[in-house]
């Protein structure tokens, strides 16, 4: 597979099977990741990664635990205005309706992001951290990190979910891994083979074309 293909083929896996991808290659997914640039070479990750037992602790910690008041950080900006107001709307009717819940159905609805807490079943949760004191390059760092990681498992077969749902739940989570209080808890990672045959995971979200956010200058005519 080349990075085209897997570029193509990564996308949100929402359903994932029991069985649990060899220790030695999630760590050589983790390890190759942090050739990821970040800016003078800080490599401001820090990452933990559950399965089995600990990661059953941590779930039932997390089910358990009364829900924060504030988020680790914003995930969105306030007021949310165009074109990403309606980006982000149409995705979640998309997805919804991708697994045939209608909009009146709250309560469905409600089940459905309740299974972020689950990591949706994956049998790998992997959680990512970095310094609170970093800045916004940092945080590009770890996003390109997190990009880096998901490549690599999807030419591994794997798939995943990149979770910022964590950042709402982050106080057992934090409790849990003994992070210190200067660690702020960026995102979580659902990492296991996909369940091919869950309808939510036949479902791909939009992309814009290009003409709606991108500009070229200073190319020839040539193709």
């Amino acid at each position: 597979m080349n990075v085209s293909d897997a570029v193509r083929q990564r996308h949100s896996v929402r359903a994932f099977k029991p069985e649990q991808p060899p220790a030695a290659m999630v760590r050589s997914i983790l390890e190759q990741a942090a050739r990821a640039p970040s800016g003078g070479n800080l490599q401001p990750w820090h990452v933990h990664a559950l399965a089995g037992e600990p990661l059953a602790q941590l779930l039932h910690l997390v089910t358990t635990a009364p829900m924060q008041e504030e988020p680790e950080y914003a995930v969105y900006p306030p007021d949310l205005w165009e074109p990403y107001r309606t980006r982000r709307w149409r995705n979640a009717e998309q997805l919804y309706a991708a697994i045939g819940i209608p909009r009146e159905e709250r309560v469905a609805r409600l089940q459905q992001m309740q299974k972020n807490a689950e990591f949706f079943g994956a049998p790998v949760g992997v959680f990512i951290s970095m310094d609170r004191r970093m800045g916004p390059p940092q945080w590009a760092d770890l996003g390109i990190y997190l990009q880096t990681v998901m490549l690599l498992a999807t030419e591994q077969g794997l798939g995943t979910c990149a979770q910022e749902y964590w950042a709402f739940r982050s106080q057992p989570v934090r409790a849990f891994l003994g992070l210190p209080p200067e660690r702020l808890l960026f995102a979580g990672l659902a990492l296991g083979w996909p369940d091919e045959g869950a309808a939510i995971n036949q479902w791909r979200s939009e992309r814009d074309p290009f003409e709606a956010w991108g500009e070229m200058r200073g190319f020839s005519n040539d193709n």
